[in-house]
């Protein structure tokens, strides 16, 4: 039986003071008001055990982990059919490029790049009857939390700056790949994406890609076996935009970060792992939190190859 809690005691504090080049995501303002300095990790394993260090009790804005909620929620709905929509393959280019949508011909390369998210989002509003309502409720059902919420602020100072989203949503709709009013898909986006969690809440709401017994607070399955699997094989090839193989190579596990520097990671059958540190590097992953999560597999020998 591994110390989880001595061996991420360990490395917190090799790394809490490290020299961190990296930059907080200030192009969204609000995000820019978050101090750089915080720093925190959680993991639960599926046997319900939870140990945190530092501030992994602090909510923070999840931005692109959204992604894998959203793409989960959607396809437990339509199923295979999502995939005509939006595509599994790695895109190699930066989270919000234009480029490959032209070449796609309007297919997103992948969920968790922008353009894919923004498509999963039009799958959802089409077929949730209050699409902003029931996306949180699925995050609490699955956190047993009803404590989760949206961040107006955050949604509305990405709504204000998101010119390029916008941009790849129009362009998207050009090729009929988007079905939905632009204007009510953009702002469920940015929404969804402005989600507030902790690193506790994280490790938890995450442990139905590590725990094929996982049951929501409901008493369901969120996804099959299959589907868990797939979702799994998406975020290790896909879960951190051009900087996916990098993460790969590293760390050894699936995973997803967002700009608001949270990065979750799964080992499935085992645990699911948060950490939170908002300056980025330069591909937009967190410099800390990438660091941590390469130590952390090291030193439990926890990887899955």
């Amino acid at each position: 039986m591994k110390n989880y809690q001595d061996i991420i005691n360990n490395i917190y504090k090799k790394l809490k003071n490290i020299d961190d080049p990296g930059n907080v995501a200030d192009y969204i303002p609000e995000l820019g008001t978050v101090s750089a300095d915080n720093f925190g990790v959680n993991i639960t394993t599926i046997d319900r055990a939870s140990y945190g260090i530092g501030d992994y009790t602090k909510k923070f804005s999840i931005q692109s982990i959204s992604k894998i909620l959203t793409l989960t929620l959607a396809y437990q709905i339509v199923g295979e059919k999502l995939w005509e929509r939006v595509d599994v393959e790695p895109s190699g280019n930066p989270f919000n490029s234009l480029l490959q949508l032209e070449a796609d011909l309007g297919k997103p390369r992948n969920p968790f790049i922008n353009a894919g998210a923004i498509v999963v989002c039009d799958v959802l509003i089409s077929h949730l009857k209050n699409p902003k309502e029931d996306f949180l409720n699925f995050c609490r059902d699955l956190c047993h939390s009803s404590d989760l919420q949206y961040s107006d602020k955050v949604a509305l100072s990405e709504k204000k700056t998101g010119y390029r989203n916008t941009a790849l949503c129009n362009f998207i709709k050009s090729f009929g790949n988007i079905k939905n009013n632009i204007d009510d898909v953009l702002d469920f986006y940015f929404y969804t994406c402005s989600i507030e969690m902790t690193c506790e809440e994280l490790s938890k709401v995450f442990l139905f890609l590590a725990d094929e017994h996982f049951l929501c607070q409901k008493g369901n399955h969120i996804l099959t076996v299959s589907q868990a699997k797939r979702v799994n094989a998406i975020m290790l090839t896909c879960g951190f935009y051009d900087e996916s193989g990098e993460f790969a190579f590293r760390v050894g596990l699936p995973g997803k970060s967002g700009v608001g520097g949270g990065i979750i990671a799964i080992h499935p059958d085992n645990y699911a792992i948060a950490v939170w540190s908002p300056k980025l590097n330069k591909k937009g992953n967190s410099y800390k939190g990438m660091h941590f999560l390469e130590q952390f597999t090291t030193d439990t020998e926890s990887s899955i190859f």
